[in-house]
């Protein structure tokens, strides 16, 4: 089933989202290869592709999990969270409709 996962971040979280992004973007691309993943990307903290100092304001991860327990888990592993960087995270079943 799929889950999303949303991040919210602390306030001026740009330095420690930099610096723990190697490892989250890993445990990214390891989804991705066991083709779980449907779609990952932060939220720009401002109106723009490119937020620059602004930075994000979270971050948003559809994938397959076999249970929601294990999406927990794994959301709760994140390095974001281990690098305080999420403020808090939620995860729930998602539902894709479109596109089919």
């Amino acid at each position: 089933m799929l889950y999303a996962v949303i991040g919210q971040d602390v306030p001026d979280s740009l330095e420690r989202r930099l610096a723990a992004r190697p490892a989250h973007l890993d445990r990214l691309q390891a989804l991705q290869r066991a083709g779980r993943l449907m779609l990952a990307g932060p939220f720009p903290a401002i109106d723009a592709s490119d937020p620059g100092p602004a930075g994000f304001s979270g971050s948003l991860i559809v994938a397959e999990f076999d249970s929601l327990d294990s999406a927990q888990a794994w959301a709760d592993a994140d390095p974001y969270v281990s690098a305080s960087v999420y403020a808090s995270v939620s995860v729930k079943p998602f539902r894709k409709v479109l596109p089919a």
